[in-house]
């Protein structure tokens, strides 16, 4: 199984920036799609981004082009860089890797980070 191991969050003024990382174990990291989920108290988790072998990207419509999904897969490592944090980005974020299946819904994917906190200040 993949091992997942995210870092890079913290606490935050709204309208601030963070740099979230996600570090993998797998030796065939090119090939995975890689997602980052975030869950806040009482919701379900929710896609933010995803990035696919390719490199093609998707955003969840709550970004609005606020976050930037990436990867080095020298460093078999994927990147979330959030700009104008909002206190409602605070929450869990989770690094995935997909499986099968839809690439927005965490039923797809087969291996999890232990999550990162991130909290947004007003």
């Amino acid at each position: 199984q993949v091992q997942l191991v995210e870092s890079g969050g913290g606490l935050v003024q709204a309208g601030g920036s963070l740099r979230l990382s996600c570090a993998a174990s797998g030796r065939t990291f090119r090939t995975y799609d890689m997602g980052w989920f975030r869950q806040a108290p009482g919701k379900e988790r929710e896609f933010v981004a995803g990035i696919v072998w390719s490199d093609t990207t998707y955003y969840a419509d709550f970004v609005k082009g606020r976050c930037t999904i990436s990867r080095d897969n020298a460093k078999s490592t994927v990147y979330l860089q959030m700009n104008s944090l909002k206190p409602e980005d605070t929450a869990v974020y989770y690094c995935a890797v997909r499986g099968s299946g839809s690439l927005y819904d965490s039923g797809g994917y087969i291996g999890w980070g232990q999550g990162t906190q991130v909290t947004v200040s007003s």
